[in-house]
């Protein structure tokens, strides 16, 4: 697929407009300019979309290069809404554009995520998922939406909500929520194949597990936080793992996690 640009007003400012544009302003002599342009090339080929790639030739087009000022090259711009929003200068490593892409390039559907969010935080998760299953299957790198729709399915289909979050890793601002569903679904399993060890606070965790699981969030930090009373690292301190979990999943300010924030606090250090 080529990637060179013969109209900048139709191929980078008009397209921008549908589809952010990432320019990468080069020249045959710029012997960085060889080293970044495959890379670019690659990470376009693998993104689904959510980004093109044009690439200009500076000695070709020296009145645009002028006109954004580009003074050193390579030069690589990113355009949205007909405007160049963000850069960066020089032939930087695969896995630090990868990590500025993340971050320039902005996720779609914002405002479905952030109803869906809304929906969330008063456990509305069904009204939620019908929101979110769409952004997840258009971006499946938006870990913001992918980590809301684990939670959503989590209660009614907790093997496909762990495998939604997969992807999710510690580098991810939604590392917490995804690791809370992942402890949650551990959890079940466990209790389902009857593994859990052995210990006199055993019986009252299942039954934590088990309001967890049916969404009784209260009653399964009651539990939980007596099951840290009582025997604090049984489990491999477990009890305090799905606690924390719990209060990623709710939110900081949920009225449940308010509750229990203090209650849990007194029990780890008493």
């Amino acid at each position: 697929m080529t990637h060179d640009v013969r109209d900048f007003q139709t191929e980078v400012l008009e397209r921008s407009r549908t589809v952010p544009v990432l320019v990468d302003f080069w020249a045959e002599w710029c012997g960085p300019c060889r080293i970044l342009g495959p890379t670019l090339e690659r990470l376009a080929a693998s993104a689904g979309g959510r980004w093109v790639l044009a690439k200009l030739n500076t000695e070709e087009f020296p009145d645009v290069a002028m006109q954004y000022g580009i003074r050193s090259i390579p030069n690589v711009k990113l355009f949205i809404d007909g405007k160049a929003v963000n850069e960066f200068v020089g032939a930087l490593p695969e896995p630090a554009i990868v990590e500025w892409l993340k971050k320039a390039i902005p996720a779609k559907k914002i405002a479905e995520v952030e109803t869906a969010q809304a929906l969330l935080e008063s456990l509305q998760f069904q009204k939620a998922q019908k929101l979110l299953e769409p952004v997840v299957n258009g971006d499946p790198g938006n870990h913001q939406a992918s980590a809301l729709l684990a939670k959503a399915l989590f209660l009614d289909d907790p093997e496909r909500a762990v495998k939604v979050v997969e992807g999710i890793e510690a580098d991810s601002d939604y590392h917490d929520l995804a690791e809370a569903i992942r402890i949650f679904y551990d959890l079940k399993e466990r209790i389902a194949r009857n593994a859990l060890p052995e210990g006199p606070a055993r019986e009252r965790y299942i039954e934590a597990g088990k309001d967890l699981l049916k969404g009784e969030f209260g009653a399964a930090l009651a539990e939980l936080i007596e099951v840290v009373r009582e025997d604090r690292y049984y489990d491999d301190d477990g009890a305090r793992k799905v606690c924390i979990g719990i209060f990623k999943y709710l939110g900081e300010e949920h009225p449940t996690t308010l509750k229990y924030r203090k209650e849990f606090n007194r029990a780890l250090f008493s």
